[in-house]
């Protein structure tokens, strides 16, 4: 059993943070380790559902980006800093990822057209084979995890988290980059 599922220890857990920062909301604390746990059980589960591909899940996701651009009429080509900002991964880690797939022949990188500097990374046949050989079982995996919920319920929880997102990134924006961040209970 996790310490976030064990009452004693999860209250020593509030108490101490408490001591730290005397007007920290338990309930806030409950909720971001909720929301983390979850998180991360349904990003590991959504990498089993890849597992066969041969690829990280975070490899997947970049096709998959790639794929959805595609289809959604976009364009057949995103920039890695596009990319790392829908994946929500440092300009790093998507070079190292993209690196990595144009060497198993799953993207192309091209240089931009109009701007020289600039990289346009689409999707090789392989690649584009590759995610949709692997879409549906991934994709029902993911609404597999979701399937506790009725359908009213996944609407108000999409509403919540849509809420708290809009106003996390508010205040992150409100701050400045290179001093502490303080904050004050949510409401």
């Amino acid at each position: 059993m996790s310490w976030l599922h064990d009452q004693q220890k999860r209250e020593r857990w509030v108490r101490f943070v408490q001591s730290l920062g005397p007007n920290v909301d338990p309930k806030a604390l409950r909720l971001m380790d909720e929301l983390v746990h979850v998180s991360r059980a349904i990003y590991h589960v959504g990498g089993q559902s890849v597992d066969e591909a041969g690829l990280s899940y975070a490899q997947y996701r970049v096709l998959m980006h790639l794929l959805f651009a595609e289809n959604m009429g976009e364009r057949s080509d995103l920039t890695p800093s596009e990319i790392s900002e829908r994946q929500g991964v440092s300009r790093n880690t998507m070079s190292a990822l993209i690196r990595n797939l144009e060497e198993v022949g799953l993207v192309l990188r091209r240089l931009d057209d109009d701007d020289r500097r600039r990289f346009n990374i689409s999707l090789t046949d392989a690649g584009r084979e590759l995610v949709r050989q692997y879409a549906r079982q991934h994709l029902e995996m993911v609404g597999h995890c979701f399937s506790a919920l009725s359908e009213e319920e996944q609407e108000t929880l999409f509403q919540l988290l849509t809420k708290v997102g809009q106003h996390v990134t508010a205040v992150r924006d409100r701050q400045p980059q290179t001093q502490p961040v303080t904050y004050n209970r949510c409401e």
